[in-house]
């Protein structure tokens, strides 16, 4: 048929086309016979009918012409197996398009699920602990959950000092403080301290159950332009049998050539076989949905797709879509007198030894400004403060403003800077030593950089009219602030997975 197309007289034999399409019309086309018979007993019409219609006249007018052919020693003028065979084909490739886009939406599910740890630790009422499988946890258990594990229920801290990585739920990049009295949610990373929570919320119940279920009903929806050609489907069988029925007779009684009036009537199936509605919508849908997904936009659902030209706002999460996703160092203070390349190289001393994000990103930038880690010893973790060590024969500390209080040292020298990185919503440690002479060293300021690439998408949605936003669960005062650099037209923040759709 393509070479036809391009002018060539080559044409497969007829016995060969009859060969090559039998299979596809029978074994990859068997599925549209079943549908369209399943369709029938109940006495309605289908996409599936109207396909196995269509493509059962085609091949079966060109069996029959190839069968007079072969009996009266002629060639046959035309044969319509190529037609059959490609209409089967491209829908089942549409088919398989819109399975495949679901099999990926399963792996993020499958992914997202994974998060949850499949143990718990159980604290008993006599003081011990037991390992559990998850589902076995219930409603007031009280849970351990040690430095570095992921948490595997929502609940409430009962005892112990930490900070939580909750990136994975909320967008915040930074590792969040809790203690007694704090939620947590279950597949959060746990920090450097040791937690018991009492359970509130366990399998169906939790928030990482709820967001998966959320995808869940969305990839079972189907968009309404696929609900109308199932109706469409349901009245236009009967009207496309009627009308070939009527051009059947009419050409018949016309011409009075039964060969000319069968193959009038079978051109009425084929064309009316609905390649438009039946291949076209799911094609296109799983077309513009794996296109979004190339470039890293998931759509929510075919119904999202459909209506999206109508889209005036623009609404984008903060942290690992606008920004990389990882703290980073943004400032470095040192007190009067002091070196900031010194207060790095004990700032890695410190801290070289933890896996916190705030560590890893004060390597990562002593290592960049090619600053040797110094030798520390007694290296140990102060839950809900920070990080303590023997650095060069000093007792350093780094780590929250209490620190600074509960040893109480004069900050007022960098109190105005670190107040105004931390209204810019950013994260700021102290580094102090402890003995033999107390002071304060100097501050770090940790947060999240902008990606390179965000003004320029925020520039080109504004060119083409449209209202960006950001929704992210990060402090309110890091979101002022990308929003300012972006120029972002609204911000709200501190909203959760769930809430981000009210919002």
């Amino acid at each position: 048929m393509i070479l036809r197309l391009t002018g060539s007289p080559f044409e497969l034999p007829g016995w060969v086309e009859l060969a090559l399409a039998t299979p596809v019309q029978f074994w990859l086309g068997g599925r549209f016979y079943r549908a369209g018979w399943k369709a029938l007993r109940v006495g309605t019409g289908n996409m599936d009918l109207l396909v196995a219609l269509g493509t059962s006249a085609a091949y079966g007018l060109s069996l029959w012409l190839l069968i007079r052919a072969w009996a009266t020693g002629t060639t046959p003028a035309a044969l319509y197996f190529d037609s059959s065979t490609i209409v089967i084909t491209l829908i089942l490739f549409g088919k398989w398009l819109e399975a495949r886009g679901k099999r990926q939406t399963g792996e993020a599910l499958r992914a997202l699920t994974a998060l949850r740890p499949e143990r718990a630790r159980l604290r008993e009422t006599d003081g011990s602990e037991r390992e559990v499988a998850v589902n076995q946890v219930t409603v007031g258990d009280i849970v351990v959950i040690r430095p570095g594990e992921r948490i595997p229920v929502d609940g409430v801290i009962q005892e112990g000092e930490s900070a939580a990585d909750e990136s994975m739920l909320t967008g915040e990049s930074l590792p969040v403080l809790k203690s007694p009295g704090d939620k947590v949610i279950g597949g959060a990373i746990n920090g450097e301290g040791l937690l018991l929570v009492e359970t509130r919320a366990v399998g169906a119940e939790s928030a990482l159950a709820r967001i998966v279920r959320l995808v869940e009903n969305a990839q079972a929806t189907k968009a309404p332009i696929q609900k109308l050609v199932d109706r469409v489907a349901a009245v236009f069988v009967p009207v496309v049998l009627g009308i070939a029925a009527v051009t059947f007779l009419a050409w018949w009684l016309t011409t009075g050539q039964v060969e000319h009036a069968i193959l009038a009537a079978v051109s009425v199936l084929v064309i009316a076989c609905p390649c438009s509605l039946g291949l076209a919508t799911p094609t296109a849908v799983m077309a513009g949905t794996g296109v979004a997904a190339k470039y890293g936009i998931l759509i929510k659902d075919a119904e999202t797709l459909e209506i999206a030209h109508r889209i005036d706002t623009v609404a984008f999460d903060k942290t690992g879509t606008l920004t990389e996703g990882n703290p980073s160092i943004i400032a470095l203070e040192a007190v009067d007198g002091a070196q900031v390349a010194e207060l790095l190289r004990l700032a890695v001393g410190v801290q070289q030894a933890s896996e916190h994000p705030l560590a890893k990103a004060v390597r990562e930038r002593a290592k960049a400004d090619g600053i040797r880690p110094p030798h520390s010893t007694d290296v140990r973790t102060l839950p809900g403060r920070g990080m303590k060590a023997t650095v060069d024969g000093h007792e350093l500390v780094l780590g929250s403003r209490r620190v600074i209080e509960e040893n109480g040292l004069d900050s007022t020298v960098l109190e105005a800077r670190a107040t105004a990185l931390q209204e810019e919503g950013r994260t700021v440690s102290w580094l102090i030593e402890t003995g033999p002479d107390p002071r304060v060293i100097g501050l770090i300021g940790f947060g999240d950089a902008l990606k390179s690439t965000a003004r320029q998408a925020v520039a080109a949605l504004h060119a083409r009219g449209l209202r960006v936003a950001m929704l992210t669960g990060d402090n309110p005062g890091s979101a002022r602030v990308a929003a300012h650099s972006l120029g972002i037209d609204d911000v709200q923040a501190e909203i959760l997975p769930e809430h981000k759709a009210e919002a």
